[in-house]
């Protein structure tokens, strides 16, 4: 199958990517470069192009005789959603439309949607099944509620065939530890964790250890990024002509965040620096998922079961890469972070965040 991945260049994109690719597919990543590193993509064909331009877009398709996309091109930040939500809304709903349509002209028929559990906000189900209650709590989860909505609309009007696909926390690295997790600025937990390890430089926060919880801190459900890209193939193979599914991803096993912090330090063997802080709002005391359906029905099973699997992975990239692709020096990101946050006044042809 010839399948477009938007967002091919970034962390969990590129992971896709490269396992599709080892599995038979043609492939193409089409990326801003904001985010992404073309050495994700590991020698496959990248598009550089910003989702908005439409018909860029569907001559890309065109071009490459694409079958299907896997759609993960979003800004993703949660706490710059909250800041700046017009970005947001601009780049992950304004340009899911955009893609749209470009795949209605170039007539492709099957999507897959990178979505997220934090669609179902504060729900206090836990672990949550896929038709748990959904109620976003910031502009980042509705841009991706809303998104989900889209594709639904418009698979009635163009029978496109679609799978939503809501996972947990991805986290890990390839087992050679060549690929793995790089975001500037960083805002996962065990990057977070590891950064400190390795350098010390500042203390860590933990937002809050007064929640329902065994150790007072918010539990999460992790899974491996390569335990993630097997339910993408599974799924992507799946999706027929007119057919609509979603399904969680997610190990099912909660990992507090002192339990993530214990994990890396017995992994590295150094102690982390860190220290508890106020609560953030809108953090749900726990986020587990019911991965039943994706069990049951494709056949998925994660490989990666304990949390110290997970973060050793981690662990090799971060000793290996401690820059992570090494491809933007400091004025570069400080650049990208500058066109982020001044979208209001930039055309929409400009590229930005996917």
């Amino acid at each position: 199958m010839n399948i477009l991945l938007t967002g091919g260049a970034g962390y969990v994109g590129s992971a896709c990517l490269r396992l599709l690719k080892q599995s038979g597919h043609t492939v193409v990543a089409f990326d801003n470069l904001i985010e992404g590193h073309p050495l994700a993509v590991d020698g496959a064909k990248l598009v550089v192009g910003d989702i908005r331009d439409t018909a860029f877009l569907e001559q890309t398709m065109r071009d490459n005789q694409i079958e299907a996309v896997m759609h993960f091109a979003a800004a993703t930040d949660v706490g710059e959603s909250v800041r700046n939500p017009s970005y947001h809304y601009d780049n992950n709903i304004g340009g899911t439309l955009s893609l749209l349509n470009a795949m209605a002209a170039a007539r492709v028929k099957k999507i897959l949607f990178s979505s997220t559990c934090a669609t179902y906000g504060m729900n206090p189900k836990s672990p949550m099944a896929e038709d748990a209650d959904q109620d976003p709590c910031s502009p980042y989860a509705r841009t991706k509620l809303a998104v989900e909505w889209m594709i639904k609309d418009f698979s009635h009007i163009h029978d496109f065939g679609y799978t939503l696909l809501r996972y947990f926390n991805a986290a890990g690295a390839s087992k050679d530890g060549n690929f793995g997790e790089y975001h500037h600025p960083e805002n996962h937990l065990i990057p977070l964790v590891l950064e400190n390890i390795r350098c010390g430089e500042s203390e860590l926060k933990v937002f809050g250890d007064d929640y329902p919880t065994a150790d007072g801190t918010c539990i999460r459900d992790y899974v491996h990024i390569e335990d993630l890209a097997s339910a993408h193939l599974l799924a992507m193979e799946a999706i027929g002509e007119g057919t609509a599914e979603v399904f969680n991803i997610g190990t099912g096993d909660g990992q507090s965040v002192m339990d993530i912090i214990k994990a890396c330090e017995e992994v590295s063997g150094h102690k982390a620096n860190y220290k508890v802080v106020d609560r953030r709002p809108g953090d749900p005391p726990e986020l587990v998922a019911n991965s039943t359906k994706l069990r049951t029905q494709l056949g998925w099973q994660p490989k990666y079961t304990t949390i110290a699997d997970i973060v050793r992975t981690a662990w090799t990239w971060h000793k290996l890469k401690p820059l992570g692709y090494g491809e933007k020096n400091a004025d570069q990101e400080k650049a990208d972070i500058k066109k982020r946050a001044t979208i209001d006044s930039t055309p929409a042809c400009q590229e930005t965040s996917q």
